[in-house]
């Protein structure tokens, strides 16, 4: 079965949707639960059950700017690791709106690319706007799994 563009664009609505649980978890529940559901997200939507996930979060640097495994991308999401201590939980970050905007899709066969920008408000109507790329490779049951993530602050002259 061929990967659509609707394919892509549900996938990245998905990935919003999920930061706002993640989000909406922690301000209702706490750390616990929002862990819980960073959890839930990382196993439905990435593919670290297919290999290494290539994620570049927004915001990390020095020798933890990678994450290549799945305990590194939950700690990117909600913190709390002493291994990653810069780390304090973009999903905490009591996130209300996430929406996206696509500059380029990729398709070909199995494996498909978006590029573009996502803008997140928080509950003080704070906006951030980031460059994201995600990359997707269709697993064995049919669902699109991301492969690569990559975030980053856009550049200001």
């Amino acid at each position: 079965m061929p990967i659509l563009e609707k394919d892509i664009s549900d996938a990245v609505s998905a990935w919003g949707d999920g930061l706002l649980e993640i989000s909406n978890a922690y301000e209702n529940s706490g750390i616990e639960k929002a862990t819980l559901v960073a959890e839930g997200m990382l196993d439905e939507l990435y593919g670290f059950n297919l290999g290494s996930v290539l994620f570049k979060p927004t915001l990390s640097g020095g020798s933890q700017t990678f994450r290549l495994t799945r305990e590194g991308a939950l700690s990117y999401f909600v913190g709390q690791n002493p291994v990653y201590p810069q780390d304090s939980g973009f999903g905490i970050k009591f996130w209300r709106k996430v929406s996206a905007e696509a500059s380029a899709v990729f398709i070909d066969e199995t494996v498909a690319m978006w590029m573009g920008w996502v803008t997140f408000i928080d509950k003080n109507g704070e906006v951030t706007k980031v460059d994201k790329s995600w990359g997707y490779k269709l697993d064995d049951k049919g669902s699109l799994r991301i492969i690569l993530h990559h975030s980053s602050l856009p550049y200001i002259p």
